[in-house]
């Protein structure tokens, strides 16, 4: 045995159980792979966190998940690969640096591209450290060997054989279209990047004039709505609903654009609602996405009035160099000075904001890359019908995924950015060929590579197969892909999820992940988003330094239920904390009465007492729940069955029932029970090491046992013979009566160091039996003066009493007891069993329960309606004998 138990502490302490922990874990190279070509492989890759920062508590939520069923694999034999790696996050990295150096008074032009993107490397290279910092602090048991950065040399030829694959088969094109505009990051963006929120705004009414002399009832002009004036000098056209009769007549007319007094055309579209506003709109093909599909109808010109900064450009006219909210002031001003605004109605109104950077987003017309949706979108959706579907956890989120895909848009992936992987297109300088490949071309100095780098998920979406070496035909890819669990947010099912499953399909013909599990946000305790604005966010590094890592985990594991958010507090870290004491209490127990036991072995099954037959029996049903609610990703519930086994079957009963063994004079019992501890120590420790894994390390290695790390023990698994229905029925009696005399003791206020008389009547032999044969327990937890047990045993008078099963229990307190208080108190138990009773009566009768739920399920239901029968029946017999004592 360890000499190491007189280390241990009367009281768990986080911060030295935990430290060095984890750099000795690395040494032993316990996190890697097993290199055992028989077992099963079983990998994960790490959701790459973006380098703009530390990690958050969703982070340490989601990793935490992936630790936990990293760990159980591992044990279980598994041949495990938990590959991690960071995402370089184009457009959030490049805008942190911006800011920092906006600080500085710099601009990225003022530093150029190359040494604008040393100093992003810089960046990355800081928070890379960080973050591998705050992975050692939680924990994880990730393969460092294997670490992989979405901007390593690796992962880049992946993007290009990518890039230049969808091209050539037609997938990836480059045209001109109106797409979302960050003027701030002065980049494109994808819808999904893009925020809609509430602002405030105005519809401005305003007048068109007619260029002929036109009059339409009665007026010279039309008049026009619009959100926004500031575009008003790209309009090339008003627009009609062709089945509106009110304009039938105007079709074909032209009108001025006020303030620039353009001549434009009134035309005729099925776009224009005829129910919305005045039904007739402006039509701008370079400010709108709708507009822009109307002017390809009716072959309008597209006309720019702004510059990349959202700046108004030269088609602006004399508002050129103003901001685009400037410029529209201006315009309205100037609108009201000529008599041509007829009307201003505020409003509330959906506006797009950037999601990385906040700004209000533009739509533009620009030229950039695009990669062709519906057949990759297609290839995603059909798959979802065969056996290699990808399974979703929870499974309605499988109906978002599909929905977004039948639905989906040509993705824009080009970004107007510096730091990220540069799109793999040059352009010649003499002819404007384009050309397209793996690497530049021969004659280099002839063409100019397209400035513009790829959308961040481009590179991101390739991870679970890029990160494994492809293209190239690698060991890895060929034993750990395709990957058996991905654990994200439900957040991003459209950024990342859905794109993995499409391009892993299109070039490895296979799913990316057998399961995607869901998980929510993590909220305040009030149930709102963490956020600076809030002041409500917490650092999980923070918590860890508090309660430590073991306890943080413990939270995020119990807590959650898959796809729903999970509200953080400080109440429940500090029950998570208390938990772990209790399990270090336990523990410190166990260790130091293991005296004489080098090698924990259980002894023959005939020795063993009572309640070792139900503390093997609870144990096996625990390991057996747990396995399978750890299966179904339901963590949750499998931590409440252990928490209960835990706290309430071996530390409340199991270990005190114990202390009668370890303190009598018969070895062989103390012996056993030695030994049955410390089986159920070792198997619960085993239990908790994924969820817990440094206090367990420490204990494990305070035990008599073989191994060198908890981390590579054998995980629990089913033993049929430990399953004892008796034992744990006769042993539930035993708790039953103990607890209904405390309960007694507790009302009577009879403290538990005065002895009291017992008496117990019951009919059922067996009952009896158990009692008689327990008769130690009994005093133990009681603390009898005098015990009797019959079935002809009469109600004392002046005497509290207990309804049990097939029992009742009397404790004669003559000097205590009040009748009055002792009626209302049976008629409290008659109240509670009749409602029971009741509700079972209820569920029997109904058809659907009876004809549809397992004849087991049935008759548990009906055994629990008898039980509850045989108590009423007792707790109104006793009734009447309160009443005839009064």
């Amino acid at each position: 045995m360890s000499d190491k138990k007189q280390e241990m502490s009367t009281k768990y302490d986080p911060t030295s159980v935990e430290k060095g922990r984890y750099n000795e874990w690395l040494e032993e190279g316990v996190f890697e792979p097993s290199g055992d070509k028989k077992a099963k492989p079983f990998s994960i890759v790490l959701p790459p966190p973006n380098v703009t920062g530390k990690l958050h508590l969703g982070h340490a939520w989601d990793t935490t998940l992936q630790d936990m069923i990293i760990r159980r694999k591992r044990m279980q034999g598994y041949d495990t690969l938990w590959l991690p790696g960071m995402d370089h996050a184009g457009i959030a990295t490049q805008a942190k640096v911006e800011a920092k150096l906006r600080k500085q008074g710099i601009s990225r032009y003022d530093l150029g591209r190359e040494k604008f993107i040393d100093k992003v490397w810089e960046w990355k290279d800081d928070f890379a450290r960080t973050i591998k910092e705050q992975w050692a602090k939680l924990g994880l048991s990730l393969d460092y060997e294997r670490e992989r950065f979405t901007l390593d040399e690796g992962l880049s030829k992946a993007v290009r054989k990518v890039f230049v694959s969808l091209y050539n088969k037609g997938l990836i094109y480059r045209g001109e279209y109106i797409i979302n505009w960050d003027p701030q990051a002065r980049t494109a963006l994808s819808d999904i990047e893009v925020i809609h929120k509430d602002d405030k705004g105005a519809f401005y009414h305003v007048k068109y004039p007619f260029t002929d002399g036109t009059t339409f009832n009665g007026k010279d002009y039309i008049e026009i709505a619009t959100t926004r004036p500031e575009t008003m000098m790209g309009d090339t056209a008003v627009a009609v609903n062709p089945s509106d009769e009110r304009y039938k007549e105007l079709v074909g007319k032209k009108v001025l654009v006020p303030l620039i007094n353009r001549e434009v055309p009134i035309i005729a579209d099925q776009y224009v609602d005829p129910e919305f506003g005045t039904g007739m709109v402006k039509i701008t093909p370079a400010h709108d996405p709708n507009d822009f599909k109307v002017g390809n109808r009716h072959n309008l010109k597209r006309i720019n009035t702004m510059n990349e900064d959202a700046s108004m450009n030269e088609n602006a006219g004399k508002y050129k160099g103003m901001d685009r909210f400037e410029a529209r002031k201006a315009m309205v001003k100037d609108l009201e000075d000529e008599g041509l605004m007829l009307s201003i109605d505020p409003i509330v109104h959906s506006v797009g904001h950037s999601e990385r950077t906040g700004v209000q987003v533009e739509a533009r017309l620009s030229t950039q890359w695009f990669v062709k949706m519906k057949p990759l979108a297609e290839q995603a959706i059909q798959n979802q019908s065969t056996d290699d579907k990808v399974s979703f956890f929870p499974e309605r989120f499988e109906g978002t995924f599909t929905q977004w895909m039948e639905n989906v848009h040509d993705w824009v992936i080009s970004r107007q950015l510096w730091w990220g992987h540069q799109i793999p297109a040059w352009y010649n300088k003499q002819t404007g060929e384009t050309y397209v490949g793996m690497e530049a071309p021969k004659d280099a100095e002839n063409w100019e590579q397209d400035p513009d780098v790829l959308d961040t998920w481009f590179s991101s979406a390739l991870w679970p197969f890029s990160t494994m070496g492809w293209p190239d035909d690698t060991d890895d890819m060929k034993r750990y892909f395709p990957t058996d669990t991905l654990v994200t947010g439900y957040d991003i099912i459209f950024f990342w999820v859905s794109r993995m499953i499409f391009q892993s399909l299109e070039f490895t013909h296979e799913r990316p992940f057998k399961d995607v599990l869901l998980h929510g946000l993590i909220r305040d305790s009030q149930g709102r988003k963490m956020s600076k604005s809030l002041g409500n966010g917490i650092d999980p590094m923070d918590v860890i330094d508090k309660y430590g890592a073991d306890a943080l985990r413990w939270f995020l594991s119990i807590g959650g239920t898959p796809g729903q958010d999970l509200k953080f507090s400080y109440d429940k870290m500090d029950s998570a904390w208390n938990f772990i004491n209790k399990i270090w209490n336990a523990s410190r127990y166990v260790i130091m009465n293991l005296d004489g036991i080098d090698k924990p072995e259980l002894p023959d099954k005939s020795e063993w007492q009572l309640s070792d037959k139900w503390i093997l029996s609870r144990l096996n049903a625990t390991v057996n729940h747990v396995s399978e609610l750890f299966e179904k990703y339901n963590f949750g519930e499998a931590d409440r069955y252990l928490y209960d086994f835990i706290w309430n079957d071996f530390c409340d009963w199991y270990i005190e029932m114990s202390k009668e063994a370890l303190n009598s004079d018969d070895e062989k019992l103390k012996k056993n029970t030695q030994n049955i501890l410390a089986y159920v120590l070792d198997q619960t420790l085993r239990l908790l090491q994924p969820i817990m894994p440094f206090v367990t390390e420490y204990i494990w290695q305070m035990m008599p046992h073989v191994g060198k790390s908890l981390v590579t023990a054998e995980y629990p698994v089913d033993h049929p013979e430990f399953n004892d229905g008796t034992a744990e029925h006769q042993m539930q009696s035993l708790i039953d009566l103990i607890t209904a005399v405390r309960n007694i003791r507790n009302e009577a206020n009879a403290p538990l160091s005065s002895p009291i008389d017992m008496l117990i009547q019951t009919d059922n032999s067996t009952l009896k039996e158990i009692f008689e044969s327990n008769r130690d327990y009994i005093d133990r937890f009681c603390h009898t003066k005098e015990l009797q047990i019959g079935s002809d045993i009469q109600a004392p008078k002046l005497s509290m009493s207990a309804v049990i099963t097939d029992a009742t229990v009397f404790v004669p307190l003559a000097e205590l007891v009040d009748l009055k208080d002792e009626q209302a108190r049976v008629q409290k138990d008659v109240d509670k069993f009749e409602s029971e009773v009741a509700r079972s009566e209820r569920k029997l009768a109904n058809k659907r329960f009876v004809e549809n739920a397992p004849d087991a399920v049935v008759d548990e239901e009906k055994k629990k309606q008898a039980d509850y029968q045989s108590k009423l029946d007792a707790a109104k017999e006793r009734l009447q004998q309160i009443s005839s004592e009064m």
